[in-house]
């Protein structure tokens, strides 16, 4: 596989004149748009997902970053309560739930934000919408799961600059989105901290220079549990994360090592690398949050604290840096950090290994599949220990009979759906 150098990453995916050049987002959105304004206008932002973890810090970040930003658009999915405080702080242009539980919310919002002049839209067309709007230059995609994919797929039409936090967008369709973010000539910039690290230490090097890239993992609230124990895990304990404050989805994930399965597939869309040369390794403190390995042997790391405004913030600015509000290392406080290899006792990275060896629609059927078997441990339905072994079970039957290689949106979409059902419907 021919790799691309670090300047072309995006293969001419990008709007600016150089990935990694002098000129920073603000000015080469600016440029895009051709403001004639002397006084650099800031960055016309839309949040979406932004009642969850990384949109609720992604709002934190841009108020930080004062004049350089403005959040134009703020969408959630059912939380009306919580938009209606954030629409009220930042006084965004629209403010839109996607997926209300009631279909009064939106009245209730309404009712909640009295006088501001917010324009409010409910359902997942209007995220979509906001996604696309010519006012807006810059997304933050941090829907949590499938459901992100079309705002995804709709700013990547457009041309928007795209702070990527949802990763199931290029799990389940990177085959998509990826060229047509270069068709249109958007820009994709990792949110997640494993890949804004590998994003970030690529200043230091040419991507034909890379022997491999090393995503750390924490290795999650089980790390030292012994393999037998995991059945009889309980929701709180899976929850109760060491390192990392994240919603209940993301963590579940991490108890489970599935959120690491789900970023190979990722890594293997943003830097076009096979599965051979990505590789996982556990670091308990999260302290090096990726790495990447050079043909000469030196290894370049991005360090820091678990804190994600500072991963959120890069790809906000990116390339220039800012003084950041994310917490700073104590290296007087550092005793060790400690490395472990991730083995068999994490089968569901195999699974994440498999997605990127096969393509086409096994990653809508892993990312499905594992949404729902999360969310029946949640309920107190099933052990985690029957998670990753239920999600593997519909990937194998979805590869006898159903796996299509080079699909399209309606076949993922529908795909999606069928997964969906059989993990609802199995019992490992």
């Amino acid at each position: 596989m021919r790799i691309r150098s670090a300047e072309k990453i995006y293969d001419g995916n990008s709007p600016y004149e150089d990935v990694y050049g002098k000129q920073n987002v603000m000015i080469q959105i600016n440029k895009k748009h051709r403001r004639r304004s002397k006084a650099q206008p800031p960055v016309r932002l839309a949040i979406l997902g932004c009642t969850g973890s990384i949109g609720t810090n992604a709002i934190e970040v841009a108020r930080h970053l004062g004049r350089r930003f403005k959040i134009t658009g703020l969408a959630a999915g059912a939380n009306w309560k919580k938009l209606s405080e954030q629409a009220r702080l930042v006084k965004p242009q629209w403010a839109v739930l996607s997926d209300p539980h009631d279909p009064a919310d939106g009245e209730r919002l309404r009712s909640e934000l009295g006088r501001q002049r917010v324009k409010i839209e409910t359902g997942a067309e209007a995220m979509e919408k906001i996604a696309a709007h010519p006012e807006v230059d810059m997304v933050v995609a941090a829907v949590v799961g499938a459901a992100g994919l079309r705002p995804v797929l709709q700013a990547a039409r457009h041309g928007k600059a795209i702070a990527l936090a949802n990763k199931e967008a290029l799990v389940v369709a990177g085959s998509l989105v990826m060229p047509l973010a270069k068709k249109h000539g958007a820009v994709i910039l990792p949110v997640d901290s494993e890949h804004s690290a590998i994003f970030q230490s690529l200043r230091s090097g040419k991507a034909s220079e890379i022997r491999r890239i090393i995503l750390t993992a924490s290795g999650g609230p089980f790390r030292n549990w012994p393999t037998e124990k995991l059945a009889n895990a309980t929701i709180q304990e899976a929850l109760a994360h060491p390192n990392w404050n994240m919603g209940p989805k993301i963590t579940i994930d991490s108890a489970t090592l599935m959120n690491k399965a789900l970023e190979l597939i990722e890594a293997h869309w943003l830097f076009n690398l096979p599965a051979e040369r990505i590789d996982v390794i556990i670091h308990p403190q999260s302290i090096i949050h990726s790495m990447i390995e050079f043909v000469d042997g030196s290894c370049i790391a991005q360090l820091g604290t678990p804190d994600m405004r500072t991963a959120i913030q890069y790809a906000m600015t990116h390339p220039e840096r800012y003084a950041g509000c994310s917490h700073r290392l104590d290296w007087s406080a550092i005793k060790s950090m400690d490395f472990t290899p991730a083995d068999g006792r994490y089968p569901a990275l195999e699974l994440g290994y498999e997605v990127i060896r096969r393509g086409g629609t096994s990653g809508a059927v892993v990312n499905a599949a594992n949404e729902v078997t999360n969310q029946k441990f949640r309920d107190g339905r099933i052990k985690l220990s029957q998670i990753v072994p239920t999600v593997a079970a519909v990937l194998r039957l979805h590869l006898q009979s159903g796996f299509i290689a080079k699909p399209s949106l309606q076949q993922l979409l529908a795909t999606d759906a069928w997964a969906r059902q059989e993990a609802l419907c199995s019992i490992m």
